[in-house]
Protein backbone atom coordinates (compact mmCIF):
# COMPACT_ATOMS: atom_id res chain seq x y z
CA UNK A 1 0.00 0.00 0.00
CA UNK A 2 1.36 3.46 -0.91
CA UNK A 3 0.78 6.68 1.03
CA UNK A 4 2.52 9.94 1.90
CA UNK A 5 3.99 10.93 5.26
CA UNK A 6 5.87 13.96 6.56
CA UNK A 7 9.55 13.78 5.63
CA UNK A 8 10.56 14.26 9.28
CA UNK A 9 8.49 11.20 10.27
CA UNK A 10 9.54 8.90 7.44
CA UNK A 11 11.49 6.03 8.97
CA UNK A 12 11.35 2.34 8.07
CA UNK A 13 9.66 0.41 10.85
CA UNK A 14 7.72 3.42 12.16
CA UNK A 15 4.27 2.38 13.37
CA UNK A 16 1.43 4.89 13.33
CA UNK A 17 -2.33 5.11 13.61
CA UNK A 18 -4.12 6.83 10.74
CA UNK A 19 -6.51 9.29 12.38
CA UNK A 20 -8.37 10.38 9.24
CA UNK A 21 -8.27 13.26 6.75
CA UNK A 22 -7.60 16.86 7.72
CA UNK A 23 -9.96 19.60 6.55
CA UNK A 24 -6.98 21.72 5.47
CA UNK A 25 -6.09 19.05 2.90
CA UNK A 26 -9.41 18.86 1.05
CA UNK A 27 -8.16 20.96 -1.90
CA UNK A 28 -4.73 19.32 -2.20
CA UNK A 29 -4.05 17.45 -5.44
CA UNK A 30 -2.33 14.66 -3.47
CA UNK A 31 -5.15 14.06 -0.97
CA UNK A 32 -6.20 10.74 -2.52
CA UNK A 33 -2.75 9.27 -1.83
CA UNK A 34 -2.66 10.62 1.74
CA UNK A 35 -6.22 9.55 2.53
CA UNK A 36 -6.17 6.02 1.10
CA UNK A 37 -5.68 4.43 4.55
CA UNK A 38 -8.48 3.26 6.85
CA UNK A 39 -9.24 5.55 9.78
CA UNK A 40 -8.29 4.06 13.14
CA UNK A 41 -6.09 1.32 11.74
CA UNK A 42 -2.38 0.97 12.49
CA UNK A 43 0.33 0.82 9.84
CA UNK A 44 4.07 0.16 9.65
CA UNK A 45 6.38 1.82 7.11
CA UNK A 46 8.13 -0.93 5.15
CA UNK A 47 9.91 1.15 2.50
CA UNK A 48 10.70 4.81 1.86
CA UNK A 49 10.76 5.92 -1.75
CA UNK A 50 12.79 8.82 -3.14
CA UNK A 51 9.85 10.93 -4.35
CA UNK A 52 9.12 14.10 -2.32
CA UNK A 53 6.19 16.49 -2.60
CA UNK A 54 5.41 19.91 -1.15
CA UNK A 55 2.94 19.95 1.74
CA UNK A 56 1.35 22.86 3.63
CA UNK A 57 0.63 20.76 6.74
CA UNK A 58 3.71 18.71 7.60
CA UNK A 59 6.72 20.13 9.42
CA UNK A 60 9.39 21.12 6.95
CA UNK A 61 6.83 21.50 4.16
CA UNK A 62 7.62 18.14 2.57
CA UNK A 63 6.07 14.67 2.40
CA UNK A 64 7.64 11.52 1.00
CA UNK A 65 6.13 8.48 -0.65
CA UNK A 66 6.21 5.38 1.54
CA UNK A 67 5.05 1.79 1.37
CA UNK A 68 3.10 0.63 4.43
CA UNK A 69 1.53 -2.55 5.74
CA UNK A 70 -1.47 -2.80 8.02
CA UNK A 71 -0.67 -4.14 11.48
CA UNK A 72 -2.98 -5.43 14.21
CA UNK A 73 -4.66 -2.84 16.44
CA UNK A 74 -4.37 -2.98 20.25
CA UNK A 75 -7.78 -2.80 21.95
CA UNK A 76 -9.39 -3.85 25.22
CA UNK A 77 -12.46 -6.10 25.24
CA UNK A 78 -14.40 -8.28 27.64
CA UNK A 79 -12.37 -11.39 28.47
CA UNK A 80 -15.38 -13.64 27.94
CA UNK A 81 -14.73 -16.11 25.10
CA UNK A 82 -11.46 -14.46 24.00
CA UNK A 83 -9.53 -16.97 21.87
CA UNK A 84 -6.66 -16.22 19.48
CA UNK A 85 -7.70 -16.70 15.87
CA UNK A 86 -11.41 -16.29 16.57
CA UNK A 87 -13.56 -13.78 14.69
CA UNK A 88 -16.09 -12.08 16.96
CA UNK A 89 -18.54 -9.19 16.86
CA UNK A 90 -17.01 -6.12 18.51
CA UNK A 91 -18.76 -4.74 21.56
CA UNK A 92 -17.04 -1.78 23.23
CA UNK A 93 -16.34 -1.81 26.94
CA UNK A 94 -18.99 0.13 28.84
CA UNK A 95 -16.98 2.97 30.38
CA UNK A 96 -17.27 6.74 30.60
CA UNK A 97 -14.04 7.48 32.49
CA UNK A 98 -12.22 9.49 29.82
CA UNK A 99 -9.28 10.05 32.21
CA UNK A 100 -8.57 6.31 32.49
CA UNK A 101 -5.29 5.27 30.86
CA UNK A 102 -7.15 2.49 29.03
CA UNK A 103 -10.00 4.62 27.66
CA UNK A 104 -8.49 4.99 24.14
CA UNK A 105 -8.05 1.20 23.93
CA UNK A 106 -11.60 0.56 25.16
CA UNK A 107 -12.97 3.02 22.56
CA UNK A 108 -10.62 2.70 19.56
CA UNK A 109 -10.98 5.15 16.69
CA UNK A 110 -12.45 3.60 13.55
CA UNK A 111 -13.94 0.53 15.23
CA UNK A 112 -17.71 0.47 15.71
CA UNK A 113 -20.00 -1.76 17.71
CA UNK A 114 -21.09 -4.68 15.55
CA UNK A 115 -17.92 -4.74 13.41
CA UNK A 116 -16.39 -8.18 12.91
CA UNK A 117 -12.89 -8.39 14.42
CA UNK A 118 -10.30 -11.16 14.35
CA UNK A 119 -8.32 -11.71 17.54
CA UNK A 120 -4.72 -11.99 16.35
CA UNK A 121 -3.09 -12.19 19.79
CA UNK A 122 -4.16 -12.09 23.44
CA UNK A 123 -1.71 -9.81 25.26
CA UNK A 124 -2.67 -9.44 28.92
CA UNK A 125 -5.35 -9.12 31.57
CA UNK A 126 -6.44 -5.56 32.37
CA UNK A 127 -7.36 -4.43 35.88
CA UNK A 128 -10.54 -2.38 35.81
CA UNK A 129 -13.42 -1.78 38.27
CA UNK A 130 -14.68 -5.34 38.71
CA UNK A 131 -14.62 -6.00 34.94
CA UNK A 132 -12.85 -9.01 33.46
CA UNK A 133 -10.99 -7.46 30.50
CA UNK A 134 -8.20 -8.43 28.12
CA UNK A 135 -5.85 -6.39 25.97
CA UNK A 136 -5.71 -7.99 22.51
CA UNK A 137 -4.40 -7.29 19.02
CA UNK A 138 -7.10 -7.37 16.34
CA UNK A 139 -7.72 -6.79 12.66
CA UNK A 140 -11.00 -5.94 10.96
Amino acid sequence: MITLIGKALAEEGLEFQYRGPLMECRTCKLKNVCFNLDEGKWYRITKIRDKEHDCKIHEGGKVVTVEVEEIPVPIIISAKNVVEGETITYKPVSCRDTKCEYYPLCHPIGLREGDKIKIVKVLENVECDKKNLKKVLVTW
